[in-house]
């Protein structure tokens, strides 16, 4: 079905992407809604990425914008509404791909403060930051759909303490998104990526642990039931697209799995 976001004005933050052989989930979802009709601010905190992302929706004859931001900073969220009411009209969908870990994560006991205060500020607070910003002109409009992008380490894991707790936190963020704001017409949900096989998943840890790439993606493959193999970009990026589009009209407060069947065998 073609155009599912014909006429809608989309945000998707954390457009760009660690460079990488392979395509990150910003990337996918940008190129994917724009294809799918939508005009696409593309936000990222390193402008010329969010760029290279928004030139190769145009190469497809897509509407897109690139736009900087750190979301960290409620004046920067604020200024991403404000920009892509001003490029292309009201927001429709706000895609909140926001999710750094490393640097000093860990578990509980070797986990630092300074790496739990920046992971926490982007993941937890920058999402929130966002939502803040763009809910208000959806409650006005009576219509919105906001989408983000959790990880199955909200409900698993045990090695990065900061990033599954503030994964965990956006899931909640996400359900009491979709409860103070469903009688205003405007939905929440939450994707949540199993293991992928994206840039900064892949050569991330590759590069974090100074192994061979290849090797990384294999063992993270044999660790998926569905197929043994992990998922792509792609796959998160059809999900957030059902989520974001008038056919989930009905769903709110949904944090759904794109896992390849992990979280069905969790405990």
């Amino acid at each position: 079905m073609a155009g599912r976001l014909e006429g809608k004005v989309a945000v998707i933050v954390g457009a760009g992407q660690t460079p990488g052989e392979t395509i990150g989930n910003g990337r996918a979802m940008a190129i994917l809604f724009a294809r799918e009709g939508a005009r696409v601010l593309c936000v990222d905190r390193d402008e010329a990425r969010a760029a290279e992302t928004a030139a190769m929706i145009a190469a497809e004859g897509g509407q897109a914008s690139a736009f900087a931001a750190d979301i960290r900073k409620a004046a920067s969220c604020d200024a991403v509404v404000a920009e892509a009411q001003a490029r292309f009209g009201p927001i429709d969908i706000l895609v909140n791909n926001v999710g750094i870990g490393g640097g000093g994560d860990g578990p509980a006991h070797r986990l630092t403060e300074d790496a739990f205060d920046r992971i926490t500020a982007v993941n937890l607070k920058g999402a929130w930051q966002m939502a803040k910003a763009a809910l208000p002109a959806m409650r006005e409009r009576g219509a919105g759909a906001i989408v983000n992008i959790s990880s199955l380490a909200g409900i698993a894991g045990g090695n990065q303490t900061a990033y599954e707790v503030t994964k965990a936190a956006v899931n909640r963020l996400t359900t009491s998104i979709a409860q103070a704001n469903a009688s205003k017409g405007v939905r929440c949900n939450a994707v949540a990526p199993g293991l992928m096989d994206t840039p900064m998943a892949v050569a991330g840890i590759a590069q974090a642990r100074g192994e061979d790439q290849e090797a990384v993606r294999q063992a993270r493959n044999a660790r998926v039931p569905l197929g043994g193999k992990m998922g792509t970009a792609w796959d998160t990026a059809y999900a957030a697209l059902f989520l974001a589009s008038d056919e989930a009209r009905f769903i709110t407060g949904v944090v759904l799995h794109v896992d390849g069947g992990m979280s069905s065998r969790i405990g």
